[in-house]
């Protein structure tokens, strides 16, 4: 089985590269199934549910979220009845959508996602190490390939948790920082992890945002309206291969395409 992973999509640009190429890089690369991490779609911050269905539209098969996974306010009744978009599990518990969905792949297998945040400055209710074993039993009641998106600032965090599940789970994909590693690798009891699988959005940017703007709120100290940059888009993630019937990983590959 073939996983696309897509890192972090940051606002317009980043959702027209996923509709320019998209279907593309799903047939060129024979994916099974697509995962993408939807937290900075609408202007940079949060998702809303037209957004979202307009990202399952294209191909996708699941959404993961993160720190802006509630910034806007419609999104609670749509992750409550979505079984495609998960956020993070370990966010309070009153808060709506569910931390764990699995999704049906075009090769007829199933695939568990899970989404948990770090707790470095991000500051979830609960720490993810707290609530990560049963995630797992749960997604592996199902399915014995599960995808962790661990959206966090510490990289040791991220490489902390892909240790723990080593074995566990099929891949552990960081995201939040929107800066691609270099450190894709298959762990040795057979999960593939990445630090940090980038960003699909305009690179010609401070992670995304207009780089004048990110510069004048650090220089002053002062707020500023940030805007999503344009130039430079990539699609940014990784891809994933595994046995469908055992959940290992063989391989992990960073994924980087040029679009503009």
């Amino acid at each position: 089985m073939r996983i696309l992973f897509i890192a972090d999509v940051v606002g317009a640009p980043g959702r027209r590269a996923l509709e320019e190429r998209l279907q593309t890089m799903r047939s060129e690369l024979e994916v099974d199934a697509c995962v993408v991490n939807g937290e900075n779609a609408a202007d940079g911050i949060g998702i809303t549910p037209r957004l979202a269905d307009q990202l399952l539209g294209m191909g996708v098969d699941a959404i993961t979220l993160g720190n802006h996974a509630f910034r806007r306010t419609e999104i609670g009744p749509y992750l409550d009845a979505s079984d495609r978009v998960v956020r993070p599990a370990n966010t309070s518990r009153t808060t709506p959508g569910r931390g764990v969905v699995v999704v049906p792949t075009s090769n007829g297998g199933r695939l568990g996602v899970i989404n948990v945040l770090g707790s470095l400055f991000l500051h979830p209710a609960t720490s993810m190490f707290e609530v990560i074993d049963e995630l797992v039993e749960e997604a592996r009641r199902e399915t014995p390939v599960v995808l962790v998106d661990v959206h966090a600032e510490a990289t040791s965090e991220k490489a902390a948790l892909a240790r723990w599940l080593d074995g566990r789970v099929t891949a552990v994909v960081g995201t939040h920082t929107h800066v691609q590693t270099s450190d894709a690798t298959v762990l040795p009891k057979g999960t593939a992890f990445i630090t940090d699988a980038g960003m699909t959005g305009p690179h010609d940017s401070v992670i995304g945002v207009e780089a004048e703007l990110a510069i004048r709120r650090m220089r002053t100290g002062l707020p500023v309206r940030f805007e999503t940059a344009q130039g430079g888009v990539r699609i940014e993630g990784a891809l994933v291969e595994c046995d469908p019937s055992t959940g290992k990983a063989s391989s992990i590959d960073a994924v980087r395409v040029s679009i503009s």
